[in-house]
C-alpha cells in the first residue's frame, strides 16, 4: 500500500497484512537461498507508505524482510493531514507501527520456514533513524542489531528547532530569505576558509566544529552586485541557522546545522527551496504543527512560542515521537548492537544531535565512573560514525557510500566490531575516492604517503 512496484527480485512469497486501527505492512520471503535472517525496513519523513525498492534490497541479499506504512498512507513525504485529531495514529506513526509489524512478520518468518530466523537486523535513516532508535530504547528484545543513520530521534524538538527554527530565520522576514543560486557563494567561502583545518584540501571538512567562518565576510558593500554578496538580514539568517534554536532564557533547544556542503545538492532544497515557502523544512514545520500538535489548519508560524509552545509539543506528542532514552543497557544486556551514522553536511538534521545524543548514553553506561571507561564499555554495543561530507542520508561532497549492514552482521554474528567502515564516492558512474568512516570521537588521519583519495592511507585516531 503506498509503496512503489519493486524491480530486480528474485521470486518470493509475499504476505500483505493490516494491524489495527490501520497500520498496513508486507512480509517478503525468499523461496530459495534464505539466509537464515530477518530485516526489518525502516521509513522517511512522515512514512505513509511502504519501501519496496529497499525490501527488494533486503530480499537480494537473501533476508526474509518486512516493513510498514505505520498505521496511514501518505500523500507527500511531508504529508501530515493523516493525524488531524488522530492521538493513536499518532502514536503507531512514533513507535507502535514498527514494533508490531516487527513482532508478527517474525513470527510469519518462523511459520513459513519452520524455524525463527537465525538474527534478525533493523535498517532505517532519517525518520527510520529515529524508528531504530526507538526500538532499541523501547523494545530492546525486537532485534540483535540496528542501524540508525541521520536519525530524527528528538522529534519534537527538531521539529521546533530545525524545520520550523530554520524557517523562521528566512522567511519570516521576507528579506532574510536565501535563494538558492546564492548558496554556493557561501560554501565556497566556507571552504575557503576552513577546508585546509584538516590537512587536505578536497571540498571536504572532516569536522566543521572547528570551523569559525563568520557569514558577514559576505556581507554587501555599498554599490556591490547583490547576487554576488549576503544582506544583513540573509547573514543574520545564516547565523541562526549554524547558531541553533534557543529560547526565551538563552537555553539551547536543539543543535542548528554545521558549515561545510552549502554549496552542494542539500541546502538548496531544504533551506531554499525554488522560492519562498517551498523548501522542505517549510513543508516538514507547516504539516506537523497544524495537524499533530495545534490541530489547527490556520496556525501561524511566526506566533511560536519556544517556551510555552513547544513544552505544550512535548507533552502532547514527544512521549510518543521522542527516541531520547539514553539508557541503552537493556539492549546491551540483551546482546543487541547499534551503530548510528551521520553525515556531517546534513541539510536536514543537525549531525550534533547524534553527537550529544551518543554522549547521553556514554554518561548513562558509564554509572559515575571516567570518560574513557564509559566510552570504551559504550563501544562494546554501540558506535557512532560521522561521515564527513555526506549530506542527509547520501550525496554531499565527501564518500557517503558504505555497507554498514556487512559491519554489523560481523558484529554481532562473528563478535568483529567495526574499527572502520569504508565510504566512497561515486562521479560519473566511478568511485573516484575512499575514506574510512571511523567510531567516534576517532577521525580519520592520513599517514603522509599515499593518495588521499585512497581508504588504505588514512587511519582512526583519537583527535
Amino acid at each position: 500500500p503506498g509503496g512503489t512496484a519493486a524491480v530486480d527480485a528474485p521470486a518470493f512469497c509475499r504476505v500483505a497484512g493490516v494491524i489495527a486501527p490501520a497500520v498496513n505492512f508486507e512480509v517478503w520471503l525468499p523461496e530459495s537461498g534464505w539466509n537464515g535472517k530477518f530485516q526489518g525496513i525502516g521509513n522517511g519523513g512522515m512514512a505513509g507508505s511502504i519501501y519496496y525498492d529497499r525490501m527488494a534490497t533486503a530480499l537480494r541479499r537473501g533476508y526474509a524482510t518486512a516493513a510498514t506504512d505505520t498505521g496511514h498512507v501518505s500523500e507527500g513525504v511531508f504529508d501530515a493531514t493523516w493525524a488531524f485529531g488522530r492521538p493513536d495514529l499518532i502514536e503507531d506513526f512514533g513507535h507502535r507501527g514498527l514494533h508490531l509489524t516487527t513482532v508478527n512478520a517474525k513470527a510469519i518468518t518462523a511459520a513459513h520456514y519452520g524455524r525463527p530466523p537465525d538474527y534478525s537486523y533493523y535498517v532505517g535513516c532519517s525518520k527510520g533513524g529515529q524508528q531504530g532508535l526507538m526500538e532499541a530504547q523501547r523494545y530492546p528484545d525486537d532485534y540483535d542489531g540496528l542501524i540508525a543513520g541521520n536519525p530524527a530521534h528528538d522529534w519534537t524538538s527538531f521539529y521546533a528547532g530545525a524545520h520550523l527554527w530554520y524557517s523562521l530565520a528566512t522567511l519570516a522576514d521576507p528579506d532574510s530569505y536565501i535563494p538558492a543560486d546564492k548558496l554556493p557563494l557561501l560554501g565556497d567561502a566556507v571552504n575557503a576558509a576552513c577546508d585546509a583545518l584538516d590537512g587536505i584540501e578536497d571540498g571536504v571538512l572532516d569536522d566543521p566544529r572547528a570551523c569559525d567562518f563568520d557569514p558577514a565576510e559576505l556581507t554587501c558593500a555599498a554599490g556591490q552586485d547583490p547576487a554576488t554578496c549576503f544582506t544583513e538580514k540573509q547573514v543574520e539568517a545564516v547565523r541562526a541557522i549554524w547558531s541553533g534554536a534557543t529560547n526565551a532564557a538563552g537555553e539551547r533547544i536543539y543543535p542548528g546545522l554545521v558549515p561545510g556542503g552549502e554549496g552542494t545538492p542539500g541546502w538548496d532544497r531544504w533551506v531554499s527551496g525554488e522560492a519562498p515557502f517551498t523548501s522542505l523544512h517549510w513543508l516538514a514545520a507547516e504539516g506537523f504543527f497544524r495537524n499533530l500538535v495545534f490541530d489547527d489548519l490556520d496556525w501561524d508560524f511566526r506566533t511560536f512560542d519556544y517556551d510555552e509552545d513547544l513544552a505544550f509539543a512535548l507533552e502532547k506528542v514527544g512521549v510518543v515521537l521522542d527516541a531520547v532514552d539514553p539508557d541503552l543497557r537493556p539492549l546491551r544486556d540483551n546482546g543487541g548492537k547499534l551503530i548510528v551514522y551521520h553525515g556531517w553536511s546534513d541539510a536536514d538534521i543537525s549531525p550534533l544531535s547524534s553527537i550529544d545524543y551518543y554522549a547521553d548514553v556514554v554518561s548513562v553506561v558509564g554509572e559515575g565512573r571516567e570518560h574513557a571507561a564509559a566510552l570504551a564499555d559504550t563501544r562494546e554495543f554501540f558506535r557512532l560514525f560521522m561521515a564527513p561530507g555526506m549530506g542527509h542520508c547520501a550525496g554531499g561532497p565527501g564518500p557517503d557510500r558504505f555497507d554498514a549492514l556487512t559491519a554489523l552482521e560481523q558484529w554481532v554474528e562473528e563478535g568483529r566490531a567495526p574499527d572502520r567502515i569504508v565510504a566512497s564516492r561515486i562521479r560519473d558512474g566511478e568511485v573516484d575516492r575512499t575514506r574510512p568512516l571511523c567510531p567516534y570521537p576517532e577521525v580519520a588521519r592520513w599517514t603522509g604517503s599515499g593518495s588521499t583519495d585512497d581508504a588504505a592511507n588514512f587511519e582512526c585516531v583519537m583527535p
